[in-house]
């Protein structure tokens, strides 16, 4: 048999480059059959230099042996979708969780349908759950952080291809929208690839928290307003203003954190258990304080560190005790971001402003800033500087995530996002 002179070049010839497409397409295909990726066999691409790469047999017998590729084109051009998935529901309001069989749904116009892979779980799901808010229709499916591969796409799409690793924030007031269920629908407008640096579980952990500090810090209407960092002129717009973020080690506060070193924020104050302190700072804040000390400390504390008190603070707990808190340290004309309804009374109201927040980048309110900000995601990611939360991934599927929620009921979650693969259902 000849041999084929190596090339330097990083561009192979006609018949070459056909070969690698359909290789590119049967890894893209085997992908989407395991949802693992990124695979080794990932990194051929185009852009490979072909003297790289086992092109024949001989070179490569566990590849050329096992796979016939014009086959496996074949085969995955007439694999037919199944009609039926798994969702875990709630039959009725405040009614127990169930896995049942539903419909898969079909992508609209800007749309996709994803094979979730992983979907993170959140305290709003528990809330939704226990006290029967947010949800008006039943049976429901809950869940907003998902991540998984491109199966559909809808009209007019052009941002994603088939077989590709994507993350995405969803909705739980449609249930195709949901994460909490085998395949779900996702707008693309608030949907990012998945870097090859980062594991599918990893990036289902960002969505919801992301985008709870980004709205809760740069919404004008669901949140305090300030200039982003997108915007022309907002990268590092606030170097050298304090900021304090009550629960740090939260999601929520993890990213509040994150999103405040973007904005230049300087120092960056949060509260923590303080086993987290290396991992804060390693996320951008200066300082760490402990979260149990009692309030007469904490001023103390906070106050040692600023010499006055603070315009900006984000409470991503928010309970009556953290707002009390943060409302006793606000500067006058400063403005507090809480998660959960305002408990500060408004007679003490004045030229402060505590503003609650809603992280939906679905709503109408939210919607443009949402869309601005996954439209930066993908890069900001894959440069690090956005970081995924620390990932606690729970076996069992959709099955896991009724006991899970309780956690968050019970105040057991510190530190960690709660993961599940809806495909080990």
């Amino acid at each position: 048999m000849s041999t084929m002179t190596q090339r330097t070049n990083d561009k192979p010839p006609g018949p070459i480059r056909r070969r690698l497409r359909l290789l590119e397409k049967a890894v893209q295909f085997l992908s989407r059959l395991d949802g693992r990726g990124p695979h080794p066999i990932h990194e051929v691409s185009l852009n490979t230099s072909f003297h790289s790469l086992p092109l024949s047999q001989e070179q490569s017998p566990s590849i050329h042996s096992t796979l016939d590729f014009h086959s496996i084109l074949d085969f995955h051009s007439t694999l037919e979708m199944p009609d039926e998935q798994l969702a875990l529901i709630i039959p009725a309001k405040q009614t127990t969780f169930a896995v049942a069989s539903r419909k898969i749904p079909k992508p609209g116009p800007g749309e996709v349908l994803v094979k979730l892979q992983a979907t993170a779980l959140n305290p709003l799901d528990a809330k939704v759950h226990r006290d029967g808010t947010f949800v008006d229709s039943y049976p429901a499916v809950l869940g907003t952080d998902g991540a998984g591969i491109v199966e559909e796409i809808g009209e007019g799409v052009t941002k994603f291809d088939l077989g590709e690793r994507i993350f995405f924030h969803g909705a739980f007031d449609d249930n195709d929208l949901a994460t909490f269920q085998q395949f779900c629908v996702v707008t693309t407008d608030f949907a990012a690839k998945v870097p090859r640096s980062l594991s599918l579980d990893q990036a289902s952990t960002i969505a919801c928290g992301l985008g709870t500090a980004a709205i809760g810090m740069y919404g004008t209407t669901n949140g305090i307003g300030l200039i982003p960092p997108w915007d022309r002129g907002g990268w590092s717009k606030y170097k050298g203003w304090p900021i304090l973020i009550l629960g740090g080690a939260g999601s929520v506060g993890n990213y509040v954190i994150q999103l405040a070193k973007l904005s230049g924020f300087s120092p960056i104050i949060t509260t923590a258990s303080l086993k987290h302190t290396e991992h804060l700072k390693s996320l951008g804040a200066n300082h760490v304080i402990d979260r149990y000390l009692p309030l007469p400390a904490l001023k103390q504390a906070v106050m040692k560190i600023t010499g006055s008190r603070i315009h900006i603070m984000y409470d991503s707990i928010s309970t009556a005790e953290t707002q009390q808190a943060a409302w006793s340290l606000l500067a006058p004309g400063g403005k507090l971001a809480v998660t959960q309804p305002p408990l500060i009374s408004r007679d003490s109201y004045d030229s402060r402003q505590v503003v609650p927040v809603d992280g939906s980048p679905q709503s109408d309110e939210n919607w443009e800033t949402g869309k601005r900000l996954w439209a930066h995601l993908e890069r900001w990611v894959e440069d690090g500087h956005i970081q995924p939360n620390n990932v606690d991934l729970l076996p069992g599927g959709l099955r896991a995530i009724p006991e899970a929620l309780e956690r968050f009921n019970a105040g057991k979650v510190d530190g960690v996002k709660m993961v599940v693969r809806p495909q080990e259902t």
